[in-house]
């Protein structure tokens, strides 16, 4: 059986994503493992500690990786998504932090989502199922 265990996410400045997706999202840390000039970077859910783990990589300062965020950005594609029990909650009290949004929650099928910019070149959906 095959397991997702890990998995990862691009940015171009590990503490600024760091501050983030701890402060403002409320993962916790769960590697932080200095590798020469980066670090082996992961949070996790406070609700699941030992569930999938997100990497945080240093690699969109190469050329080639953030040209592919941008591009990503600018079709409006999520890098990544997280599921939450309440959208509307989170919205309201993630908006409140200060996170930008591209639009409030919406119905989209079997689930309702919203999609947030991460400050570090990412978007980011949330959603709830319904």
């Amino acid at each position: 059986m095959i397991r997702i265990k890990l998995t990862s996410i691009s940015v171009p400045d590990q503490d600024k994503a760091e501050r983030f997706y701890v402060d403002k999202l409320g993962f916790q840390v769960k590697q932080n493992i200095p590798m020469g000039p980066v670090r082996w970077l992961s949070v996790v859910s406070p609700a699941d500690p030992n569930g999938v783990e997100l990497s945080i990589e240093p690699g969109s300062t190469k050329p080639e990786v953030a040209a592919f965020q941008a591009w990503m950005v600018e079709q409006g594609i999520p890098w990544t998504a997280f599921e939450v029990d309440d959208i509307d909650a989170d919205y309201e009290r993630l908006t409140g932090l200060g996170v930008a949004f591209r639009g409030p929650p919406a119905d989209m099928g079997a689930v309702r989502a919203a999609t947030l910019n991460d400050t570090c070149g990412n978007l980011i959906m949330l959603y709830q199922t319904i």
